[in-house]
C-alpha cells in the first residue's frame, strides 16, 4: 500500500496527534519580554555586544510565533522536525537563492519590483519542494502550513539582514533605527512572505497526486498571482510618491524639477505620501487575506472535517 496520503482521505480530528494548546502565545510573550528587556538594557548601558541578540530576537519573534500557531492548530501530525526543516533550511535556501538571482538578473528599473516578486516567490517554492519532496502527504491544509513555514523562515532571515543594515548609519550605531525596523517588519510579516508562500504552498499540495508535485495551471497562476502581490507590496512606496506628484505638485516644484533640482516636499505632501503608502499596503494585504479565505472556504465546503478548529 502506498505511504502517500491526501487530506481528502484523512479525518481532521483523528489525523492529529495531541498538541499542547496555546504554546504560540507563550512563545510570543516570552520572546517579546526578552526582546524588550534586551533593548532596554542596551539603551541603558550602550553595550553593543547585545545588538546581535536584539536583531535575532526581533527578527525571528513574529515568524516563529506564526509557525508555532499554525503547527499547533492545523498540522501537529506532521511532526516538529519537518516544521523546523521548512523554517530553517527552507528559509536559508530561499534567501540565498534570491540573493544570487537578484544580483545577476536584475538592474534598477520600473520592472525590477516585478522581477523581485517572481524570483523570491520562485525560490521559496523551490525550497518548499526540496524540503518536502519525500513527505508523503498532500492537500491544501498541509500546504498552507508548510508554505507559511518556509515563508516565515525567509521573512525571519531577511528581516535580520534589514535589521543589521538599520543598525549602521553615518553616525555609527543607530539603535533607534534598529528598533523601528524590527517593529515595522514584525507587524507586517504575517501579511507578507508568510501569507504569499502559504497560498502558493496550499495550491501546490492541493494539486499533488501520488506523492508527486505537479506544475499544473492552478499552481502556475497562483505563483504569478502571489508574485504580483509581492511586486505591488515592494513598489508601494514608489507608487505613493508618483500619486503625490501627480495630484499635488505645484508650479514652483515643477519648475525646480525641470531645472534639475529635487524640490523639498511640503508637510502636506509628506502626510499624503504616508497615507497613500499605508493604504496601498493595506489593500495588498487584504487582497492576499481574501484570497486565502476563499481557498480555505472552498476546501472547507468540500471537506469540513479538515478544518475543525478554524476561526470564524
Amino acid at each position: 500500500m502506498s505511504e502517500y496520503h491526501n487530506t481528502r482521505h484523512i479525518s481532521g480530528p483523528r489525523a492529529r496527534t495531541t498538541a499542547r494548546p496555546d504554546q504560540w502565545l507563550r512563545v510570543f510573550l516570552t520572546g517579546l519580554l526578552l526582546w524588550v528587556a534586551t533593548v532596554a538594557v542596551t539603551f541603558a548601558t550602550g553595550n553593543s555586544n547585545l545588538v546581535p541578540t536584539i536583531v535575532l530576537l526581533g527578527s525571528f519573534l513574529v515568524p516563529a510565533t506564526m509557525v508555532v500557531w499554525a503547527y499547533e492548530r492545523y498540522a501537529a501530525d506532521l511532526g516538529a522536525d519537518r516544521i523546523l526543516a521548512c523554517f530553517g533550511v527552507g528559509g536559508i535556501i530561499g534567501v540565498l537563492g534570491a540573493s544570487v538571482l537578484e544580483t545577476y538578473l536584475l538592474s534598477p528599473s520600473v520592472r525590477m519590483y516585478l522581477g523581485v516578486g517572481l524570483i523570491e516567490e520562485a525560490v521559496k517554492l523551490a525550497a518548499l519542494v526540496l524540503v518536502c519532496r519525500h513527505l508523503r502527504v498532500g492537500g491544501l491544509r498541509y500546504g498552507l502550513v508548510l508554505g507559511a513555514t518556509v515563508g516565515a523562515g525567509f521573512a525571519a532571515f531577511e528581516s535580520a539582514g534589514y535589521a543589521f543594515n538599520a543598525v549602521l548609519s553615518l553616525q555609527g550605531l543607530s539603535l533607534r533605527n534598529l528598533v523601528e525596523t524590527e517593529i515595522l517588519r514584525g507587524v507586517l510579516a504575517p501579511v507578507g512572505h508568510i501569507l504569499w508562500t502559504a497560498i502558493l504552498g496550499g495550491v501546490l499540495f492541493r494539486e499533488r497526486r501520488g506523492g508527486r508535485f505537479r506544475l499544473t495551471l492552478p499552481v502556475v497562476l497562483t505563483y504569478l498571482g502571489v508574485a504580483l502581490l509581492h511586486a505591488l507590496w515592494d513598489s508601494m512606496s514608489g507608487i505613493a510618491v508618483w500619486l503625490v506628484a501627480r495630484t499635488t505638485t505645484s508650479d514652483w516644484q515643477r519648475a525646480l524639477f525641470d531645472l534639475g533640482h529635487m524640490p523639498d516636499p511640503t508637510s502636506g505632501q509628506v502626510h499624503l505620501y504616508t497615507l497613500y503608502d499605508t493604504l496601498g499596503l493595506v489593500v495588498v494585504a487584504l487582497g492576499g487575506l481574501v484570497w486565502l479565505r476563499l481557498l480555505v472556504r472552498r476546501e472547507r465546503a468540500a471537506i469540513p472535517a479538515q478544518y475543525p478548529a478554524a476561526p470564524a
